[in-house]
């Protein structure tokens, strides 16, 4: 099928911040076909002519989430991270049923959609019911199988070789990729990260796991090992391919150094690290040595939205903060970190930003709101967007080219029955 977008502006979604005002987007077979001004566009032919009152962007890409923990959502207030995981979280995920899985990971990426998020990496249990959820919304997931030893989780080796299992059988549609989730150093023997690292190299997987996320998960292992995190990895051959670290937070130079020497990338979640009170990550600092940053919410009991694009802006507020900067984080870049930057920290070229080639995964932002005034110039757009707070003004959301939201709806899942349906099941666990 094909179709021409017609919209206001194109946000392009690249670290520069362009701007395309009255824009036109050509779909064809799930891929963007032409992006320019209308003046400039090759004759429609035999496509669906669609015009729309508003911006058009990329799909968000969330670079890290736990989305099904919308069954924890608000649990453990107060609490710093070592103690909300061992005393709440922990004890209710060891109640979970895959079932109770697929149906808080649907309900989330519904949720994740109408956010104008299309692609979210998720680590969290029963992999393939996630899977599931994301076929049933119409969304794409890069699913970190996880690697935690909890009670009654199968052995560390047993999970996996369940992940490298799972990744052999995908599409090539790009909607679901599995990657290895290792949760931690702190968590998971050495031994086994290495071994995790080999087999996501052997197999072109992504590594996804915890690094440097809290002060003391640092100082245990600096006073067990002698090393920073980082450096542990590094000693221990977990660096190297496709590596998405998330956090980040407590870093000194020499681990910035170490993570651009080996081209890892980083998963920041500004919303989570604040309220959990863990710290600042420094995304100037990693930015200036290259390194790939991308913006993740992180799970919803700890943001506790899923709102990236509310993350947009104060993912720029705090960087700006830390340095007492006011260009630490221009609105450019704190966007590209959720779209093209997002894109090439997950090792996904293919998605991120409105541009022929790409996944024709695209978001109508409606600017006919008191939000987007005034506009000078084309710049304008994006200052609004990404200053303004204007989730809630996502109106359309196409993944591959097929609509998953029309009106603000998500169109292939009934949201209200899933919202009755996870807070009966979170009461469940609860108990």
């Amino acid at each position: 099928m094909r179709q021409r977008l017609t919209a206001r502006a194109v946000v392009v979604g690249d670290r520069a911040g362009t701007v395309v005002p009255d824009a036109v987007v050509d779909v064809d077979d799930g891929r963007i076909a032409w992006v320019g001004a209308a003046a400039d566009a090759p004759p429609a032919g035999d496509a669906e002519v669609v015009a729309l009152p508003g911006l058009l962007v990329p799909g968000l890409v969330n670079a890290h989430s736990h989305a099904p923990m919308v069954l924890f959502r608000g649990q453990g207030e107060g609490l710093p991270l070592d103690r909300w995981l061992r005393e709440v979280m922990w004890p209710r995920e060891a109640r979970l049923t895959p079932d109770d899985v697929e149906v808080a990971m649907t309900a989330a990426s519904a949720e994740l959609l109408r956010g104008g998020v299309t692609t979210s990496v998720e680590m969290y249990f029963s992999p393939e019911r996630i899977a599931a959820a994301v076929g049933a919304t119409g969304a794409r997931a890069v699913i970190a199988a996880p690697m935690v030893p909890l009670p009654g989780m199968p052995p560390l080796e047993e999970q996996m070789a369940a992940a490298v299992d799972l990744a052999s059988g995908v599409a090539d549609d790009g909607l679901v990729e599995y990657g290895l989730g290792p949760h931690a150093a702190y968590t998971v023997p050495l031994p086994l990260l290495r071994r995790a690292a080999e087999l996501a190299r052997e197999h072109g997987m992504l590594l996804h796991l915890h690094v440097a996320e809290t002060a003391t998960e640092g100082a245990d292992l600096l006073a067990t090992h002698g090393l920073s995190v980082p450096a542990l990895l590094a000693a221990h051959d977990v660096l190297g391919g496709r590596v998405l670290a998330a956090h980040c937070v407590h870093m000194d130079d020499g681990d910035l150094e170490l993570w651009a020497e080996y081209d890892v990338a980083v998963a920041h979640c500004p919303a989570s690290n604040a309220k959990l009170a863990s710290g600042v990550a420094r995304v100037r600092d990693m930015l200036d040595r290259r390194i790939r940053v991308g913006l993740g919410t992180d799970g919803p009991a700890s943001n506790d939205g899923l709102d990236l694009l509310a993350d947009v802006r104060l993912a720029a507020q705090l960087a700006r903060l830390a340095r007492r900067e006011a260009t630490a984080l221009t609105a450019a870049e704190a966007f590209w970190l959720a779209t093209g930057g997002a894109a090439d920290a997950i090792g996904r070229p293919d998605l991120g930003q409105v541009a022929a080639g790409r996944r024709a995964d695209l978001v109508h932002v409606d600017t006919r709101d008191l939000r987007f005034e005034p506009v000078g110039d084309a710049a304008d757009w994006l200052t609004h967007l990404v200053w303004s707070g204007v989730s809630r003004l996502v109106g359309d959301v196409w993944v591959g080219g097929r609509q998953v939201v029309a009106g603000g709806v998500c169109t292939a899942v009934d949201a209200a029955a899933l919202r009755t349906e996870v807070a009966a099941r979170a009461a469940r666990l609860a108990r």
